[in-house]
Formats: structure tokens, sequence, C-alpha cells
């Protein structure tokens, strides 16, 4: 209460207007929890009326008395409900949204980028040239990803270099022409990406929806509700805002519901494309079996892959001051002298 230094003329006129310009989301999130309870308003009540016409009645103290002045708002229970939700359900559908499209990035890149396939490409090509002098090993057509993520612990005879600091290196110097220079591009997606994508679970996709949708038949009832006891004069903006919000949200999530489904199919023909097989006791493929596999390898080709534009951008600083060192030596300047020339001579 002493925080908020707020009239409870703003805050009546924050609720019935739906305005927000005074009091902020948050306090009115504070004042619906605080709010009191029917037992609390009819102790209040009880004393107010045991009190009346009494002398020596005792008056109701701050908090009391601001708990009664919020229950005096028409329907505040009700209209700060559905304002609170209209709030947390774009966010929610934010989230979830953002969550998605992070994942259809991730699935596509996997599936259909032109580098993803050159670096696996050469995977299976170094692999089949280091197993190529035995028969049970060698000429594969294929590996599992289970392979990618222990590529670095493959060692050169030196124990300097691994394979995959290796295929970095022949990657950059062979298929990237920007190799060593700013507008060069990390070929596999983002490990942070793939991170996200391995902590995500369609049923908990799924979960949140439903959640939404009990939700919405709640602030529907409770619009209902309040339309229905509310006088003339405190019945707009509410009822207009509150139904145009309805029927969007009813729109969105049935929107989501089929961006939902379309991410899913695109996911399980990825593991498809990859040919991953469930976990023991899965009923299908988490994203968690198959992106944990490539966020790991994806992090370790990022580290290997900065050092070698690093090495790769000495070496053309190097080769460009050699260049213009030998330049500077082969510039001579010859000097003529300068012959007598004119009337006098």
């Amino acid at each position: 209460m002493s925080s908020l230094h707020l009239d409870m003329k703003d805050i009546q006129c924050a609720v019935l207007n739906l305005d927000n310009n005074v009091v902020d989301l948050e306090t009115l999130q504070a004042l619906y929890e605080i709010r009191a309870q029917q037992e609390e308003l009819d102790k209040i009540e009880k004393h107010i009326k045991s009190c009346k016409d009494k002398d020596d009645s005792k008056p109701l103290d701050k908090p009391e008395q601001f708990l009664y002045q919020l229950s005096l708002i028409p329907n505040f229970s009700s209209r700060v409900f559905c304002i609170l939700f209209q709030s947390s359900f774009s966010e929610c559908m934010s989230l979830i949204t953002r969550k998605l499209e992070i994942l259809q990035r991730v699935c596509k890149t996997l599936q259909e980028s032109e580098t993803v396939k050159k670096i696996l490409g050469l995977v299976l090509a170094f692999g089949n040239f280091m197993n190529g002098g035995n028969r049970t090993r060698g000429q594969a057509d294929g590996f599992t990803l289970d392979i990618l993520p222990k590529l670095k612990d493959v060692k050169s005879s030196d124990g300097v270099k691994s394979l995959l600091s290796y295929i970095v290196a022949y990657y950059l110097r062979h298929f990237d022409e920007d190799a060593g220079r700013e507008t060069c591009v990390f070929p596999l997606p983002e490990p942070h990406d793939l991170f996200q994508s391995s902590q995500m679970k369609f049923d908990d996709f799924q979960k949140d929806l439903t959640r939404l949708r009990k939700d919405l038949r709640a602030c529907t009832s409770e619009v209902e509700k309040v339309c229905k006891v509310s006088d003339e004069d405190n019945l707009q903006p509410f009822k207009e805002k509150m139904e145009d919000f309805i029927t969007q949200a009813k729109t969105e999530l049935e929107t989501l519901d089929i961006e939902l489904g379309s991410t899913h199919k695109l996911f399980l023909e990825l593991t498809v494309f990859f040919s991953v097989k469930p976990k023991a006791g899965e009923r299908e493929i988490s994203p968690n079996t198959l992106f944990s596999i490539w966020h790991e390898f994806a992090s370790d080709f990022k580290e290997q892959w900065k050092k070698e534009n690093k090495a790769i951008l000495k070496e053309r600083l190097k080769a460009a001051e050699e260049c213009f060192r030998q330049a500077k030596e082969k510039a001579s300047y010859s000097v003529k002298p300068k012959h007598a020339s004119g009337i006098v001579s």
C-alpha cells in the first residue's frame, strides 16, 4: 500500500477502462494476489454493519479499509483476472512461437543445407580412407550420427591434430571462399539453437496449448459474468476489448496448433532422413536424442572453426606483407642527369 503511491480512483480507472498507463500490469498482479477473499470480506462488512450508528465504534485499519475499497470496484476480481490473462496469453504464445521457429530452422538447415552435406561427405570420405585397408570396415556407404561427437577423440600419430580439426581445416581451405574473412559463415546450425532444440519436448508444447485453451475458457466465462452483472456505465470498453481478444486468441491457438503439427512432422522426417532410432523405452524419437548429438558436434566444430579461421587470417596477412616487401625491393628509381637546353646553351 505504501509503495504504490496510488489513489483508489486511479486503480478503479485502470480496472474499468483497461488502462495500464497509471497502474501497470505488475501492480495489478500484486493487487489481484492480495485482494480480500470472501471470508475476509464477510468479516469486514460485518464489522462495518455492527459499528453503524455507534459512537464508540472502532474504525477499520488501513489494510482492511484498502481491501474493502478494492472490493467496491465493480467485479474487481473477474476483470483483473481477464486483464492479466490477456497479457500472459500473448507472452506464452510468443514464447511457443519462438521455440517452434528455432526448431523449424534447425530441422530445415540439417536436412537442406549444402554445407552440412559437404561436412558429412568429408566425414564419410576420410573415415573410409582411414579404414581403407580393412575390408570389414572400409568402403562404407554411410555412418550413424553418434560417430560425430567422437571425431575429436581420433588423433594423428603425433597426437597434435584430431580428425575433427583436420576436417574443419580441409573444409575451410577447399570449400569456403570466405575462410579467414569476416564474411565467413559458420556452416552448421548454431550450437545455441541446437541446445535449445534438444531441451524441447512436443508433449510439453501440447500441455502448454491445452492449458492456454483451459484458461481461455475460464476467461470467456469471467467476461460473460462481468457483462451480465455490470451496469451500462461500466460495461464498456471492457466488453468490446475482451470479446475482440477472445475471438483473436481462439484463431491464434488454432493457427499455433497447426504450426505445432507441421513442426512435429518436419522433425520426424529429419529423424528418418538421418536414420535415427528411438532410445530404449522411447515411444518415438525425442528432440533430445537427435539434437544433443548435433549440439556436441557443432560446439566442437565451432571451436576448431574459429581457430582455423584465425590461422588462415594470419597466413593471409603474412602473405600480403611478403608481397609488399618484395614489391618494395623490386622498385628501382633511375635518376637521369639533366641536360642543358634552351637558347643560352
